[in-house]
C-alpha cells in the first residue's frame, strides 16, 4: 500500500515538472513596421531572378496573433511600387529596338500563416527561423509605356510583335490581383519584447499584364514580383501560459 503511493507520489511530481518544463509563455500580439523594396519579375527584364536595377521602396505593418510556440496568424498591409524599362539593357538589340517600360504602385493585403519549425517563439532572445504563406489581394495601378517602341525594326523581321502590341493595346489592366505569398524570414530577439526581422516573400501571380504587356511580350509565361523587408516587431499584451494541460 505505501510502496504503491510513493509510486503515485513519483510518477506526479516528474509529471508536474515535465510540464513546468514544456509549458510556454507567449505575449497575445505582435505589432510590425519594416521598410524594403519591391521587385519586379517578368518579361521586361532578362534577369531571372527580378529587375533588381529598378526595384523601388516600400514598407509593410502588421499584426500576428500568437497562437502557439510554433505557430502565428499575421494581417500584413504592404505598400510600394514596381518598375521596369527595357531600355537599360543593351543586348539583345531587340530589347532596345522594344523598349517597353511600366510603372505600377501597389497595395497589398495579406492573411499568413507564420511557422516556426524550432517551436522557438516563445523564446525571447537569439536567433529564430521561420517560414510563412498564405493568401493576398494586391490593389494595383499599372501605367505601361509603348512610346519608344520601334516598328520599322520588327517590321524588317519575321514577326508580328506591332500587331501583338495593338492587342495588348486593347486589353484592359488588371486592378485587383488575387496572390499567393509565401516566403523565409529569420527573426533575432533583443529583448522580451522587443525584436528584429529579415525576410523575403515572393508572390505566385495568375496573370501576366503586371507589367502591361503580354501578347507583345511573353505570353506564355505570367508576371510576379516579391519583396525583400527588414522589420521591427514589438510584442503587446500580457503573457498567457500555452500548452497547459488541464487537470
Amino acid at each position: 500500500m505505501i510502496n504503491s503511493m510513493l509510486k503515485r507520489i513519483i510518477v506526479l511530481v516528474f509529471s508536474f515538472q515535465s510540464i513546468s518544463a514544456s509549458a510556454q509563455s507567449l505575449h497575445k500580439y505582435e505589432l510590425g513596421f519594416g521598410i524594403g523594396a519591391f521587385v519586379y519579375q517578368g518579361d521586361l527584364t532578362p534577369n531571372r531572378f527580378g529587375s533588381f536595377r529598378t526595384m523601388r521602396p516600400g514598407f509593410q505593418l502588421f499584426i500576428t496573433k500568437i497562437v502557439s510556440p510554433s505557430l502565428g496568424l499575421r494581417t500584413n498591409l504592404a505598400i510600394g511600387s514596381l518598375h521596369a524599362d527595357e531600355s537599360i539593357y543593351k543586348t539583345p538589340a531587340w530589347r532596345q529596338a522594344r523598349n517597353f517600360a511600366f510603372k505600377s504602385r501597389v497595395w497589398e493585403l495579406s492573411e499568413l500563416a507564420v511557422w516556426y519549425p524550432m517551436k522557438d517563439n516563445a523564446e525571447a532572445k537569439g536567433i529564430h527561423p521561420y517560414l510563412f504563406g498564405g493568401g493576398a489581394l494586391s490593389f494595383v495601378k499599372i501605367k505601361r509605356d509603348y512610346s519608344r517602341y520601334d516598328p520599322e525594326y520588327f517590321n524588317a523581321l519575321p514577326s508580328d510583335v506591332t500587331a501583338r502590341l495593338a492587342e495588348d493595346i486593347n486589353h484592359s489592366l488588371p486592378k485587383v490581383l488575387p496572390e499567393i505569398p509565401m516566403g523565409v524570414g529569420v527573426r533575432y530577439g533583443i529583448s522580451e519584447r522587443l525584436s528584429v526581422t529579415a525576410e523575403g516573400t515572393y508572390r505566385l501571380l495568375y496573370t501576366d499584364y503586371l507589367d502591361g504587356f503580354s501578347l507583345a511580350a511573353n505570353p506564355d509565361k505570367n508576371d510576379h514580383y516579391h519583396t525583400v523587408m527588414i522589420s521591427a516587431v514589438y510584442r503587446i499584451g500580457k503573457k498567457n501560459p500555452l500548452a497547459c494541460p488541464k487537470f
